[in-house]
Parts: structure tokens; sequence; C-alpha cells
């Protein structure tokens, strides 16, 4: 299963606000700076998790991003349906009624073998992420790449932001 890089870059943006003190706003320029995105093209996941009502976006000089919800009820999945949609990942298109030995439509009644393999693996994989939060992300991430220095730095760096 491919997940577009979007996906990433929300979890990450959403990783990034989680740490935002007091409920206050991140600019999406400043959140694309973070990770060297064109502004555009962040631009436009940020749109599609404010639709999600993952984000809420503020104008002014108080403005910016914010988590929506406390970062522990957001799931990595609403993030993957915000970003991808709720299309399934594999679309049976009745390939096996079609070439030399075609299937008749008669015996197509349910669903061949591979869809209901495709289908129940991402049944599977929806619930794995699903259990899994922004908070959950972050802790995984301080505890595993974050020393005192990254600390100090990223928080510099977000409190500059904030300005």
């Amino acid at each position: 299963m491919r997940i577009s890089d979007g996906v990433e870059w929300a979890v990450h943006v959403c990783g990034i606000l989680a740490a935002v003190p007091g409920g206050r706003g991140v600019p999406g320029a400043r959140l694309a700076e973070f990770h060297e995105l064109p502004p555009a093209y962040l631009a436009k996941h940020l749109q599609a998790l404010s639709r999600a009502g993952i984000v809420t976006a503020g104008r002014g000089a108080k403005g910016g991003y914010r988590l929506a919800r406390a970062p522990s009820q957001i799931s990595l999945l609403d993030i993957v349906l915000a970003i991808e949609g709720a299309q399934p990942a594999f679309r049976c298109t009745e390939i096996r009624q079609r070439g030399p030995c075609p299937t008749p439509p008669s015996a197509c009644r349910t669903a061949c073998p591979i869809a209901r393999a495709f289908h129940d693996a991402e049944i599977a994989w929806r619930a794995a992420l699903a259990g899994v939060t922004v908070a959950e992300m972050n802790r995984l991430a301080i505890a595993e790449a974050f020393d005192e220095q990254r600390i100090e730095r990223f928080q510099g760096w977000l409190s500059e932001a904030m300005q």
C-alpha cells in the first residue's frame, strides 16, 4: 500500500501543533519552513486537515494553525482519511471477466479471493492506524530522537514561529 508524502507531512505537522502551548497558532508558512516544504504544497494538506476538523486556522497577528482536538483524540487514521480520502486502497475492476478465459458474470456474485484478501488487509491496517494517536507519536518521537539540545532548539523555533 502506498501512502502519499502528504500523509507523512500532515502527521509531522500535527505533531508540531500538538506541542504548541495554550492553543496558540503557527502560521502555515512556518510549518512548511520547518520541514523545508513549499508553502503552497503544505497549504493544500492543511486545508484538507481543516476540512476534516483536525486543525483550525485563525487569521491575523495571533492567527495560524492549531489542532482542533486534543492530540490524544486524533488518530493516524483520521489524518490518512483527511489527506487520502475514504476510498479503499484496492479497487477491484473485475479483470477476471476479461481475457481468453473470462469468468462468467454469473460466477462473480461475490468478491474474488484477491479482492477479499485486500479488503481484509485494509480493515486490519485501518484498525491499527485508528489505535495510534498524535499524542502517542509525539511521545515515541521524543523518547527516540530528542535529546535535551534538540528539545531546546525545537522549543526555540516554536516560540519564534508563534510570534
